[in-house]
């Protein structure tokens, strides 16, 4: 018996005019080849393992009142197809496309516009979100759903898709093992990744962007995040990453460019962040007192307002060989490491952290005499809180 079933062409034109009609008559391992043109099928049920073809992006249209695709099943594909124009439902979570209780489920190549959420992934193993372009119309964070969201699930790759106008633009929560790779997620009204309870999964090569508070990283554990760009986060609560009560942690070759703050950490442990670049951002790096074990080395800091700032006096986190462009220190024997420690938090960056409103005197004759005299006989600032080794040249 052949592994390969038969293929069912769906179009105006053809004896199959409608989606719903081929779904029902086909059986497992058919493939649906949907021809262009406007589909009105109000929401669709897919259980079975097909694969579902479109032709030149075909419109399968929710008229803002259908959940337009809902999957439940193993081995199946959708590919190529335009999504347009879910319903809305806070109470069911509708979306354009929703996965329950799958397995080996491929979104490849799609378009969804106009959704509310555009991708929901529940308790579903081996998802592949993949060269999706998904563009919502956001009007507040109640009215707009997720792009990409999973929940409950593992094993899921997550790549190469374009995010934009969402509440948040790629969220997980109780997933693991899974992999988030090559994505650009902007301008969406919340975070850029929201990530949450989600532990041994990885982020790398992806690009956050004018996103509303950046991307938050929260009660998670053993998370790799290599090589994204944190950009334009920028906002009284934005930042690049927001750790909370993150441990066992990985942050390398990160670029943070233009944030408010570009990492914000508390209540997180045993966190290595390495090699990463801070440029032109209002705070580097926030480190709350309630931090520790934490290891910063080789990162550039670079043109940022305040490279490091703490709310604490007692620190317990470790900062070595990192290049700082503020240090005015000196090396006599020519080693590339300066032969006097840096102390990267500021007397100014303290009292800001106590008074806000004095973030008006920035750049101000004051402050630079405060700054000058406090590290000359420092007080306020936390003394055990130095790079004993920093970097004379940036680090490449």
């Amino acid at each position: 018996m052949s592994s390969f079933g038969r293929t069912i062409v769906i179009g105006s034109n053809q004896t199959v005019k409608s989606v719903k009609q081929a779904i029902a008559i086909a059986k497992d391992k058919d493939t649906l080849l949907i021809l262009p043109g406007i589909y009105k099928e109000g929401a669709m049920v897919l259980t079975k393992s097909l694969v579902i073809i479109g032709q030149n992006y075909p419109v399968l249209e929710g008229e803002h009142k259908y959940e337009i695709l809902l999957i439940s099943g193993n081995n199946i594909t959708i590919k190529g197809l335009r999504f347009r124009n879910s319903g809305y439902s806070a109470l069911n979570d509708f979306a354009s496309i929703k996965l329950v209780d799958c397995y080996n489920v491929t979104l490849e190549g799609n378009i969804i516009e106009d959704s509310y959420f555009a991708i929901h992934i529940s308790n579903t193993t081996n998802a592949i979100v993949r060269n999706n372009r998904i563009v919502g119309s956001p009007a507040s964070e109640q009215l707009t759903g997720n792009g990409i969201h999973l929940w409950k699930s593992n094993h899921a790759l997550i790549e190469h898709n374009y995010v934009k106008g969402h509440r948040d633009g790629i969220y997980f929560e109780f997933v693991t093992e899974s992999l988030i790779r090559s994505n650009i997620s902007e301008a969406n009204i919340r975070y850029g990744l929201h990530f949450m309870f989600s532990n041994d999964d990885t982020y790398q090569d992806n690009i956050f962007k004018e996103n509303g508070a950046g991307v938050a990283v929260m009660y998670s554990k053993k998370v790799r995040m290599e090589r994204n760009q944190f950009e334009q986060n920028w906002g009284p609560s934005a930042y690049g990453i927001l750790l909370k009560d993150i441990t066992d942690s990985y942050i390398s070759g990160n670029t943070f460019f233009k944030n408010t703050v570009g990492v914000h950490m508390e209540g997180s442990s045993r966190i290595e962040i390495k090699t990463n670049i801070f440029r032109q951002n209002g705070w580097a790096i926030k480190v709350q007192a309630s931090c520790d074990d934490n290891i910063f080395e080789r990162n550039n800091f670079l043109s940022n307002s305040f490279d490091v700032s703490t709310n604490g006096t007692m620190v317990l986190n470790n900062f070595n060989g990192n290049y700082w462009d503020k240090y005015e220190g000196y090396d006599m024997n020519k080693d590339g490491v300066g032969d006097v420690p840096y102390h990267p938090v500021s007397m100014y960056s303290m009292i800001i952290e106590q008074n806000p409103t004095a973030l008006m005197l920035f750049r101000s004759f004051t402050v630079s005499l405060l700054d000058k005299a406090e590290r000359a006989m420092p007080g306020l600032t936390p003394e055990n809180l130095a790079d004993n080794k920093p970097q004379m040249k940036y680090i490449k």
